[in-house]
């Protein structure tokens, strides 16, 4: 940002269930940061997905590669890979808390009908974070490095 020549650190990493990953970061004496982690392996195309019923499926470890894509149907929700998608290991409820600080956003700016849906579908992932209302996480990734560590989670390799 400030023009002047900035140092990168590289380490590569093995993950449980995934492909070893690289993670870069850059960091400059002017503020600037940066930070990505990289998927290094590449397997055939899979859908996971995994019926939430209990407040414990919200603790779910989820592994999400930058080419994933990323359903809940009850909630109307759909999550695509952009250019600037990166990859990130959270869990059923930290999907859930990005699908609402998005909502959240859009219905500041949101009028009339537009916001009456927002409030009402905060209302609804507040039930589903509280574990009161029962959804489906579907993960579809066309590179394989994707995956819902559960044994309740089923997975299918589908056709590229």
């Amino acid at each position: 940002m400030c023009c002047k020549e900035i140092e990168y650190t590289y380490l590569t990493e093995g993950i449980p269930f995934f492909s070893d990953i690289l993670i870069t970061g850059a960091h400059c004496e002017c503020g600037f940061r940066h930070t990505d982690t990289l998927v290094l392996g590449e397997g055939d195309p899979v859908r996971w997905e995994m019926h939430i019923d209990t407040s414990e499926d919200l603790m779910v470890r989820i592994v999400r590669s930058s080419t994933c894509t990323i359903q809940v149907p009850e909630l109307g929700v759909r999550i695509d890979p952009g250019p600037a998608c990166e990859a990130s290991i959270t869990n059923v409820e930290g999907i859930l808390q990005r699908i609402r600080e998005t909502v959240e956003s859009v219905r500041t700016w949101a009028e009339n009908a537009e916001r009456e849906c927002a409030n009402s579908l905060l209302n609804t992932i507040s039930k589903a974070i509280d574990g009161s209302f029962q959804f489906t996480l579907i993960m579809e990734d066309p590179e394989g490095n994707s995956a819902i560590i559960s044994e309740k989670a089923k997975k299918a390799f589908c056709q590229g």
